[in-house]
């Protein structure tokens, strides 16, 4: 269904259509299996070959960076125009696209440049950066040559409040000291991450609780650094994504030419780059649940139970009926959202962010649960993707702010303009 999506938007599905079944799909047991070997060598993060081939290949195809919309865009037209589509894409028509990719989420993104946290971390280099800034990290980011870090979570604290957050930045000389230690900072783990955008607070005595936090770019050899080890997701190192490190900034200093805008703009940074963030990770669970729906109906049409098709079982039925009413539903909420982050801009849209953060989460997982759940033990095997789909979208409840906090933040907006 092509939801009256415009011609462009069209054709650029029926090619990134056409690269998912003849490039990315095949790839994926091989992407396994290097990923295995990787293990087994004791290097569950690096690049595997194949990622490599994708990459360069989506690059031919003209599918790359193409998340890049708004103002992030017209500061990397600037830059390097070439580096992304001409025109730049709406959100509407990347969604149609990111959607796809979610089908195969450990490949496709990152083939066509478009993974978290590089993404966003791009997005505030092309909106925030300094032009010395963009030209030494924006640029190869751009290009997909290096990776980066995002270092915002604490272990510490509760960070879902980010006035919690204690990594501290000092102002020493021509330079800053930081201090803190982070973790879930996705992306450190991949050897090819070479700088880290960090959140850290000042020290100083100020009033405004967010007028305290500033990011940073701290490049990933400096003096100091101690990647002390890789999370897991699940039991998923998502490897070679990147990973989710904790970090140890011990006395780490950079010069004063690494603040992204300046001291004190931290907070507001970070609340632009978390709501493309967040709308990108639903679009591709609209395609992980859509991926996980049609399995389970492969599944239960070829299994046989209790003298019939599984697929004839009421509550396969019911699991599919209502499965494709709960996408449907998601993906019209996040086609709305956005149109209007297009039309009027993200602030204008804050209310459906925070709608579709709570709503396409809780969908995909539900979805996968079920899918899961008609294939017996093959569900929650590495025989089919549905369990990493699942560990993936169980953990977007909390990740980019987890749904209480958007729910509370969602009702007192509702609750305003009731009594104003």
């Amino acid at each position: 269904m092509d939801f009256g999506y415009d011609a462009r938007t069209l054709d650029l599905r029926k090619r990134l259509l056409a690269f998912m079944d003849e490039r990315i799909y095949p790839a994926e047991a091989v992407f396994a299996e290097q990923v295995a070997a990787a293990v087994r060598r004791g290097r569950p993060w690096e690049r595997v070959p194949i990622t490599s081939e994708l990459k360069a290949e989506a690059h031919s195809r003209g599918l790359w960076n193409l998340f890049l919309t708004g103002q992030a865009a017209a500061a990397v037209r600037q830059l390097d125009p070439a580096s992304l589509p001409d025109p730049p894409l709406t959100n509407l028509q990347y969604a149609a696209l990111a959607e796809i990719t979610g089908w195969s989420p450990a490949l496709a993104p990152e083939a066509l440049n478009c993974a978290a946290p590089d993404t966003g971390n791009m997005e505030v280099l092309a909106e925030f950066g300094s032009p010395e800034q963009q030209e030494r990290w924006l640029r190869p980011l751009l290009e997909g040559t290096i990776r980066s870090a995002f270092c915002m979570t604490e272990p510490d604290v509760a960070s879902s409040d980010a006035t919690n957050i204690a990594t501290t930045i000092t102002r020493d000389g021509d330079g800053y000291v930081i201090n803190g230690r982070k973790w879930w900072s996705s992306g450190a783990m991949n050897p090819d991450c070479r700088i880290f955008i960090v959140m850290a607070v000042a020290t100083g005595p100020i009033s405004d609780g967010h007028g305290r936090h500033s990011m940073i770019l701290v490049p990933r050899d400096t003096p100091g650094i101690t990647v002390k080890r890789g999370l897991t997701v699940f039991g998923y190192t998502d490897g070679p994504h990147g990973g989710h490190a904790e970090v140890v900034f011990d006395h780490v200093h950079v010069p004063a030419e690494n603040m992204i805008a300046g001291e004190g703009d931290g907070f507001a940074i970070a609340q632009a780059r978390l709501g493309p963030g967040r709308i990108h990770h639903c679009m591709r669970l609209i395609g992980a649940a859509e991926r996980a729906l049609e399995l389970m109906c492969l599944r239960t049409a070829g299994r046989t139970a209790f003298g019939k098709p599984l697929a004839e079982q009421g509550v396969i039925q019911d699991w599919i009926a209502e499965s494709r009413v709960r996408i449907e539903q998601a993906r019209l909420l996040v086609l709305k959202t956005a149109w209007l982050m297009d039309t009027v801009g993200n602030k204008g849209a804050h209310t459906e962010i925070q709608a579709i953060k709570i709503v396409t989460p809780a969908m995909a997982e539900w979805v996968i649960d079920k899918a899961i759940q008609a294939h017996g033990g093959g569900g929650v095997s590495q025989d089919f993707p549905l369990a990493q789909l699942w560990a993936s979208a169980r953990s977007l409840r909390f990740a980019d702010g987890p749904d209480e906090v958007h729910k509370r933040s969602l009702a007192r907006r509702e609750l305003r303009k009731a009594t104003t």
